[in-house]
Order: C-alpha cells, then sequence, then structure tokens
C-alpha cells in the first residue's frame, strides 16, 4: 500500500485544534492541525509589540485564506509573515519562527496549487531548523516540517534526492519517540513508520533500518494488546530486514536479535515450535556475531538463555538448561551492579533457576532465584513497563519456597506482589494472565496447608480471570483451565464442569486459528494432559448425575478435527429458503477458508506460510462474522454451535448409541435412545490400566494369530474375548435386554479413548448353557456398528436424504511396485468377484493394474456411490493424514480423502490393512481412513482393525456381498444401511473357512 502526501500530512496534523497549545512542543503530546487553528496555537507568542501586531494579522488573513480559498488573502498572510521575519534578524530568538510561519503558510499555498515556488519554502524550513539543534525543544517539529516539504516538492517534480532526504529525516524523527510517547507504539506511529518504509524502496539503503524499527513498534503494540496479527506482521518485517543484510552487514546482528525476539512471542502466543526453534537458530548466529568485547554481548545471552528456557520446558533436554544458566551467569559478569541492564539481567538468571527448580526440586536453585529477584527488583524503577514482571515473579518463587517450607510470610508476600502487579497493569494487557496465574497459585498453595474454603474459592476465581483473559495466547491459557479442571476435580469443587467447558471453547477456538489440517492436529497435541479431557469432563457429569451434560461433553472434546473441518461443509437449504443472501455468502467463505488451509498446506517456506497464515485468519474472522449473522436470525440460532443433547439423540433413531466411557476417574457407558433420558451402565470392575493392559494383549494376540494354522484354536483371542464380554459388553447387554426391552436390532458403539483400540463387536463368552446349547456373543444378539461420534452418524443420515442412481467401483491394487509392499495375489480374483456380484443394474466399472493410481482412484471415488477399494493400507502411526491406500504410482492418502467433497456416495468396502484404527496419541480424534471416507460423504463404511489376509479375506468379501444383494432379484434397490447387517450374517457364514482374527477385523462404520 503506498501514501500519497497529502496522506503523509494528515497523519502528522490529524488531530483536532487544541487551543493554547504551542509549536515548542515534543511529540509527547498531540500535534495539531496547521490550517486548521482559528486562535494561532502554531505560533510562537512573539514579545515586541509591532512584530506581535504583524503576526496576528497574518494568522488572521491565513484563517480566511483557509476557509474562502481566496489567494488575495493568502498573500495578506505571506506579506505580513515576512514582515515579522524581516524584523527578526539574525541572532533575534524568534527568528526560527518567524522562518517557520511564513514557511507554512507558503507550503500550504502551495499543496493547493496557489504558490508555484518551493525552492523558497523548503529553504525557509531548513534555516528554522539549522537554528533548533538536537536538543532545542522545537527540533522535532522542525524536522518534520522540512521532511513533508520536501516530499511535497518529490512529489511534484519527482527528485530523488529530496525523498532520500525526506527519509533520512524521518529516520532521525523516529528516534525521538521513545516507549511511552505519541508515535511509539500508537496506531498513528505506526502509520508514520509505514510511511517512512514506502519512502524507502527495495535498495535504498535505508530500508532494514525502516523494517527493523516498524517491527519493533508492531510488535510493542503487540505487548500491549495482544493481537497476533501484529506479532505476525513484526516477524514477516523482521525477515525481510534480516534478507537485506548478509553477512558482514554491520546491523546484520540486531535486526537477527529482534526477529527472534517475536519468534519467541508468537511460540508462546501460539505454541508452534517452529518458532521457537527458528529463535533459537537466528540467536545463535546473533550470539556469534557478538564477541566477547561487543558492547550488546550481554542482551544476545539473555536471549538465547531465555529461548534455551523454553525450550527446555518443552522437551525436558537438561542441557538446554544447564547452558542456559551459563549463559546468564555470563552476561550478569558484563552487567555489574551500576550497569543499565543488570536488573533485567539478574531478572533472567532468576527465571531459568526457577525452572531448573520446578524440574528438580534443588533448593539452592529456588532460595538464589529469591535473590536474584529481590536483588531485580529493587533495582527496577517503578515506572519501568517491565516492573510488573519482577512482581509476579517474585510472587511465584515465594510460592514455591511457601510450598517445600510452609512459612506463612511467603505466601502473603507473593499474594501482595501479584496484587500490586495487577494494579500496575491495564484492564486488557496481556502479562495480567501470569498475575491471575500466579496469584491462584498462592491461594492455592496456602488452601492445601490451611484448608480454609476462602483460599479455594479465591484460586477459582484466578483460573478463571487467567483461563478467559482474552489477550493472552490460546495455548497458556489451555494449559491454566487444564490446570484448573485437574485441581477442581482433586479437590471435588463445584466448578470442575466449567473448567472443562472452558478447555474446549479454547481449544476450538486455537485449533480454528490454525490454517492447515495438520497444523491443527500439532496444536491439538501440543500440550500436555489434553488428550484425556473429553473423557474425563464425560465422567465428572456422570458422577455429577448429569449424564445429558456428560454425552454432550464426550462429543465437544472428541473428534474436533472432524468437527472443525465439517462445519465447512455444513449444509444450508433451510438458510437458504429463509435467506438466501446469508447462506450465500456463508457458502462462499465456507469455500474461501478451505481452499485457503488446502493452499497453505502446501506452503513449505516459513515467510509465505506465514504470510499464508494471516490471511487465513482474515478469512476466518470474516466467516465468524457470516456465522454470527447466522445466529441472528431466531430460528438459526445455535447453527454451528456444539450440539445439544436433543440434537444428539437423532443418531439413536434406528438404533441406541452406546458411548463407552475411559477415564481415570471412572470407566462406564453411556446409553442414547431416541427419546427419553440416556441411561449409565457402571463398569466398576474396569480401571483405564485394566483397559490399556487389555489393548496390549490383544495387540500380541492378535500377532501371534496370524502365525498360526486355521484349524488351531486362538486360545489367547478367546481369553481376551471372554474378558470384554463378562466386564464390558454383559453389563450394557444386560440393561439393553432387561431394562429397555430391545432384542435383536442394530446398535452403535461409540468408543472413547483406551476403548477405541479393544475389538468390542467381538465380544463372546465362549461358554456352554446348562442344557449344552451355545451362550450367545453379541453379534447373536444385536447388530453392530461403530460411529466415530454422534455427530458423525446424525450428518450421515442427513446426507441420506440425497440419493442418486447408483454406480459401482471396484478399485485394486495388487501390485504396488517396489519398496511398496509385497504383491497381493488374490487383489484381482476379488475384484472379479465383486464384480459378478453386484446388480446389473447398477452401473459397474473396475480400476486396477496401472490403471489404479492416484489419480484413478480420486476419480473413482469421487465419481461413483459405491465403491470396493482392494490394496495395501497403511496406518501411519506418528502423523495418521499421512495414513494412505497404496496405489501404483503414488500414495491415495487421507489428507487427499478429507480434501473431496462427495454428497452422494454412498457405500466404501475397504479391504486393506488398518483402514479404521486412529493413532495412539490421539485416540478419541478418531483419524483414520474409514473416517476420513465417512466425512468425504460415503454414509456406510467397511473398515479394518488390523492386518487383512489377502488370502481369506475374499470368503467374508464373497458372503458380505452375497447377504448384501441378495434381495434384489426382485428389484429392489441397493440400499447401504443394509451393510451392517450382511457384515454380521457374513461373519457367522464363514467360521469354518476364515480363522477368528481374520473375522473380527472387519467393522461397520455408518448408518
Amino acid at each position: 500500500m503506498s501514501y500519497s502526501i497529502m496522506e503523509i500530512t494528515h497523519l502528522i496534523y490529524r488531530s483536532e485544534p487544541c487551543s493554547g497549545v504551542k509549536p515548542s512542543i515534543t511529540l509527547k503530546v498531540v500535534v495539531v492541525h496547521a490550517w486548521d487553528d482559528q486562535n494561532g496555537a502554531l505560533f510562537d507568542p512573539l514579545v515586541d509589540c509591532e512584530i506581535a501586531r504583524d503576526a496576528d494579522a497574518g494568522h488572521a488573513q491565513f484563517a480566511s485564506y483557509m476557509k474562502s480559498k481566496n489567494v488575495s488573502d493568502l498573500n495578506d498572510a505571506m506579506e505580513h509573515f515576512q514582515l515579522v521575519l524581516n524584523q527578526c534578524p539574525v541572532g533575534h530568538p524568534d527568528r526560527a519562527t518567524a522562518l517557520t510561519n511564513l514557511a507554512w503558510v507558503r507550503l500550504r499555498g502551495y499543496i493547493r496549487n496557489d504558490v508555484q515556488d518551493i525552492d523558497t519554502t523548503t529553504s525557509l524550513f531548513r534555516d528554522a531548523l539549522a537554528l533548533r539543534p538536537q536538543h532545542h525543544p522545537d527540533h522535532p517539529l522542525s524536522l518534520l516540517n522540512l521532511a513533508v516539504a520536501l516530499s511535497w516538492r518529490h512529489i511534484r517534480k519527482s527528485t530523488d534526492v529530496d525523498i532520500c532526504e525526506a527519509a533520512q529525516l524521518y529516520h532521525e524523527l523516529l528516534p525521538l519517540c521513545p516507549e511511552g510517547t505519541y508515535l511509539h507504539a500508537s496506531d498513528e506511529g505506526i502509520h508514520l513508520r509505514r510511511v517512512v518504509l514506502q519512502l524507502c524502496p527495495l535498495g535504498h539503503r535505508l530500508r532494514p533500518r525502516t523494517l527493523n524499527e516498524l517491527a519493533g513498534a508492531v510488535k510493542a503494540r503487540f505487548a500491549q494488546h495482544g493481537s497476533i496479527d501484529d506479532l505476525d506482521t513484526s516477524i514477516q518485517l523482521g525477515r525481510e530486514a534480516v534478507s537485506l543484510c548478509p553477512e558482514g552487514h554491520a546491523d546484520r546482528d540486531t535486526y537477527l536479535n529482534n526477529l527472534a525476539v517475536s519468534l519467541i512471542s508468537r511460540f508462546k502466543h501460539q505454541g508452534n515450535p517452529n518458532d521457537l526453534d527458528e529463535a533459537i537458530f537466528s540467536h545463535e548466529e546473533a550470539l556469534h556475531l557478538r564477541p566477547v568485547g561487543h558492547e550488546s554481548r550481554d542482551y544476545s545471552l539473555g536471549n538465547l538463555g531465555d529461548a534455551l528456557v523454553d525450550r527446555f520446558n518443552k522437551r525436558s533436554d537438561i542441557e538446554d538448561m544447564t547452558r542456559a544458566i551459563s549463559l546468564h551467569r555470563e552476561a550478569l559478569t558484563l552487567c555489574p551492579p551500576g550497569h543499565p541492564r543488570c536488573d533485567t539481567t539478574l531478572h533472567k538468571l532468576a527465571h531459568a533457576l526457577k525452572n531448573r527448580y520446578d524440574k528438580s526440586q534443588v533448593s539452592e536453585d529456588l532460595n538464589e532465584a529469591i535473590d536474584l529477584y529481590r536483588e531485580s527488583l529493587r533495582l527496577t524503577r517503578l515506572d519501568d513497563p517491565e516492573h510488573h514482571m519482577t512482581l509476579f515473579s517474585l510472587s511465584s518463587v515465594l510460592c514455591s519456597r511457601f510450598t517445600q517450607a510452609q512459612k506463612n510470610e511467603d505466601v502473603e508476600e507473593a499474594i501482595a506482589l501479584c496484587q500490586e502487579s495487577l494494579a500496575a497493569l491495564s484492564s486488557l494487557h496481556p502479562s495480567r494472565y501470569f498475575s491471575y496465574m500466579w496469584l491462584q497459585e498462592a491461594y492455592l498453595s496456602r488452601y492445601r496447608i490451611l484448608h480454609d474454603p476462602a483460599d479455594l474459592s479465591l484460586a477459582v476465581e484466578n483460573f478463571r480471570l487467567a483461563s478467559r483473559h482474552p489477550t493472552q495466547g490460546f495455548p497458556q491459557r489451555i494449559v491454566e483451565a487444564i490446570d484448573w479442571a485437574r485441581e477442581a476435580e482433586v479437590y471435588q469443587h463445584e466448578s470442575a464442569l466449567e473448567a472443562y467447558q472452558v478447555c474446549f471453547e479454547l481449544f476450538d477456538s486455537h485449533v480454528m486459528t490454525r490454517s492447515s489440517i495438520i497444523s491443527r492436529r500439532e496444536a491439538a497435541t501440543a500440550v500436555r494432559g489434553a488428550q484425556s479431557l473429553p473423557v474425563d469432563a464425560a465422567s465428572c457429569a456422570i458422577r455429577r448425575d448429569n449424564l445429558r451434560h456428560a454425552v454432550e461433553l464426550a462429543e465437544q472434546g472428541r473428534g474436533q478435527q472432524w468437527s472443525l473441518a465439517s462445519r465447512l461443509r455444513t449444509p444450508v437449504e433451510d438458510i437458504e429458503s429463509a435467506n438466501p443472501a446469508l447462506a450465500r455468502n456463508y457458502l462462499e467463505l465456507s469455500k474461501r477458508v478451505s481452499d485457503a488451509a488446502q493452499s497453505s498446506a502446501t506452503i513449505s517456506d516459513r515467510a509465505a506460510a506465514d504470510r499464508a497464515a494471516t490471511e487465513y485468519r482474515r478469512l476466518t474472522r470474516q466467516w465468524e462474522a457470516a456465522v454470527a449473522k447466522i445466529r441472528d436470525v431466531p430460528a438459526f440460532s445455535r447453527f454451528l454451535l456444539p450440539p445439544s443433547y436433543a440434537d444428539l439423540q437423532a443418531a439413536a433413531r434406528q438404533g441406541p448409541v452406546i458411548i463407552l466411557i475411559a477415564s481415570q476417574y471412572s470407566c462406564s457407558a453411556i446409553i442414547v435412545q431416541t427419546s427419553g433420558d440416556p441411561h449409565h451402565v457402571p463398569l466398576p470392575s474396569v480401571t483405564l490400566a485394566d483397559l490399556t493392559n487389555l489393548k496390549d494383549r490383544f495387540a500380541r494376540a492378535i500377532r501371534h494369530a496370524s502365525t498360526l494354522g486355521l484349524k488351531l484354536p486362538r486360545n489367547d483371542l478367546i481369553v481376551l474375548l471372554r474378558t470384554v464380554w463378562d466386564e464390558i459388553m454383559l453389563p450394557i447387554v444386560n440393561v439393553l435386554r432387561h431394562d429397555l426391552k430391545l432384542k435383536y436390532c442394530r446398535i452403535w458403539l461409540c468408543p472413547t479413548a483406551a476403548f477405541t483400540s479393544i475389538p468390542l463387536h467381538a465380544a463372546h463368552p465362549f461358554r456352554t448353557n446348562q442344557d449344552g446349547s451355545r451362550e450367545k456373543c453379541l453379534e447373536d444378539l444385536y447388530i453392530c456398528s461403530y460411529t466415530p461420534t454422534l455427530s458423525a452418524l446424525v450428518r450421515s443420515r442427513q446426507m441420506m436424504k440425497r440419493r442418486v442412481t447408483p454406480s459401482f467401483a471396484t478399485i485394486g491394487q495388487g501390485q504396488p511396485g517396489a519398496g511398496k509392499g509385497k504383491a497381493l495375489l488374490a487383489v484381482d480374483s476379488e475384484l472379479e468377484l465383486v464384480h459378478k456380484l453386484v446388480p446389473a443394474t447398477a452401473k459397474r466399472i473396475t480400476i486396477s493394474g496401472d490403471a489404479a493410481t492416484r489419480a484413478g482412484a480420486l476419480a473413482a471415488l469421487q465419481e461413483n456411490t459405491w465403491v470396493h477399494l482392494a490394496c495395501h493400507g497403511k496406518q501411519d502411526p506418528k502423523q495418521p493424514y499421512n495414513s494412505h491406500f497404496v496405489m501404483r504410482d503414488k500414495d491415495l492418502t487421507l489428507l487427499d480423502i478429507m480434501e473431496i467433497d462427495i454428497p452422494h456416495a454412498e457405500f466404501a468396502f475397504l479391504s486393506a490393512c488398518h483402514t479404521a484404527v486412529g493413532d495412539e496419541e490421539t485416540p478419541d480424534e478418531v483419524i483414520h481412513l474409514a473416517a476420513g471416507l465417512q466425512f468425504s460423504g460415503f454414509k456406510s463404511v467397511i473398515g479394518t482393525l488390523w492386518q487383512v489376509d489377502d488370502s481369506v479375506a475374499k470368503h467374508v468379501v464373497k458372503a458380505f456381498y452375497e447377504n448384501m444383494f441378495k434381495d434384489l432379484k426382485d428389484g429392489g434397490a441397493m440400499d447401504c444401511t443394509k451393510a451392517a447387517w450382511a457384515l454380521n450374517r457374513a461373519t457367522h457364514a464363514v467360521k469354518i473357512t476364515v480363522p477368528l482374527e481374520q473375522r473380527m477385523v472387519f467393522v461397520h462404520i455408518g448408518v
């Protein structure tokens, strides 16, 4: 964006007229419109009466000119001010003011094209500046006047020398506006710096310095108001400044240091580890450029030390902390008592020691940190902008010592220090978060010792204030909200459910700021202890006898990645009917946000990625505004809000949904029916540790069974499946059969946490009744399906309205190529079998061999309503979005599948390995290939929990399609809702030909 000179002058003189303000002002106060003032406010009162009369006459004529635009008034004004100048010879105390008055009137006439001579005007301003040297109170104003005149001469005459000199003058002006003054981090000051940047195009020698100064001002505004866009802008500007200063440039160390400081701030605000790594790299280079003896070496030592402490807290590498403390001690030797940066250096060393104490609990570190913080506080001026940081930092170490030694004076002082720091900060200052955080820690520490309920209440209130403080970054607020939930659980405080709710809201907002799907998952997994929040929240609600809320919390906290992605695909037919314009705006913005997210995923350059992230957030804010407008319509007040229990009950329309909660606090099941309250099924003999152990035993038993012959018994599996029946599924079946009176019907299992890795559908007693008959297993009693979340099942049901003429694609790749897995010899025969079993009424295509490429498979998925896919499937345990089907050329990844939208799709059979199992790190996100196909539009999906033996899978496939289509001979329609029943029948039909672990491997997901 470029600025005209009119915009430049408007920037400088933009405020309302201020009567009585003289031009001998510094830029600590407002500069006023020169041409709007009616009271001569910009002109010094002259002592000499005759001079004063001429000056007053000049003011009057100039004011008339500004109103009437009459050139004669301008000429009269110039004549009077020339008389004043004639009466102020060289050496006269008012000569500089007289020069300025005349020059300014002439400049205003030049701007209006009523005066043609700009050279004289410029000379007058230059003479005035010469009479107001560097320490003169009006020196900044004279700098400004000359810069504006030169800028105008450049505009009219295209004189490069003028614009270069103007830029230099602006650079001299800006350092006269330090922190706390009018132009430091204000919108006006930042605007001025942008103007200066426009005056220094690429190649200009002052451009790096201009970029750095603008970056610093924008970073300072972030520190005051917490806008992440300011931080992104600061980093972008800083990167450009560094790029323009190659090795050997005198200022490269400064620009590297400043860029790294901004990167650390963004790391703390958003939690992206790439920012931390880049910051440390930049600090290392800056330190290298500041060897022993360099005047700024202490800066780099301290800043690199701080960054290493941050990395230690993230990765727990003790070498980072050891080096950080060493760097801080070296910095302290360079800043002895009396040095202006001694207080800051003491603070940094204390901070490092406190963090080491938190991990090692070595009391010497804590005591030294307290002494250092006290000395830093003694040296810090009360008006220092970072005084508050030393206050709450000292509070934190005193609180730690109170916990250790239980001396009441420590906690009393800690509380007082935090309260003092709060009093020094504005209501929206980002650092209030830390004051709240340490205040709650102080109150909670005292509560643990003295057990005064008032302290617990005060701690909870400060938990609430910290986690909801709007200008602090989401990662730190999320950590505080998690701590709040954990402490509320420990002390059974009534605020626990509120804390969990805040966690989910913050997570949702935080993840939504990330532009790519992969970065959203990284953000969600970066916070320690967050993975169990959904089940812990549900368990909390269950223990408070609020089952409806338990269902809502479990749903809100699980599958957030799918929930966020699905928002951009929400059908809006009802909104279109009520308000077409709102619907169109929402759909357009949804597409733009989705496109921005997809494009950002392919960007590797960090600077480009930052720009893409800024654009993504801009679009997201517009999208959120569109959603808010829709919610303003009464009928759509809950549009895209977390679903209520009544909304979620729609998932149980065709049969009950059973949510299995695996929490550290309790394990149980909730049965949701299409009407009425949910039913709670306690599982008192099951703990989270039991489930973890059971999961590991199943993995070993499955691997062992795969080595056995068909006729050999699977004793390990039988024991485990009997345990699942007795301890988990039998209590649920008893409620279904005896309390709810539900006989052979469909049920949906919605497992959470450790339950997701256990084959619940295969639960079996493996016992006989007294009459010799076989005791029935779960699949004898019910037709089992799975659903990742209740919302996913509701969405699939809603999309069932969009039925089209069926088309069936069989896709197979048995010869994937070198390095992509062994050949699957049975694939071609499986495809041929499926092709024969599909009704002739459906359009049928087969893609295999060389045609089964990534592009070919994607096209087939998009163009057909039914799909059977036979190939290698690979689940990526570290990055589940890279899970894929192996094709001839490139892999067909989960990300590829998620990026297509196929609302008419109906059914997919995934005859491949590991297609329905998520990753261990985020099991409640249910990120796997089968879920991806369901998200993209397939309402009904058959997936697999582990490795498939393609030599026996064809038996299951044959039996499945025979049952799926056996009624179509009479002209019936292909119905994807029969898939669960067909799979149930198929597994019963192949008991003799298919081993137990290969019958269990297939599961149904969806409608």
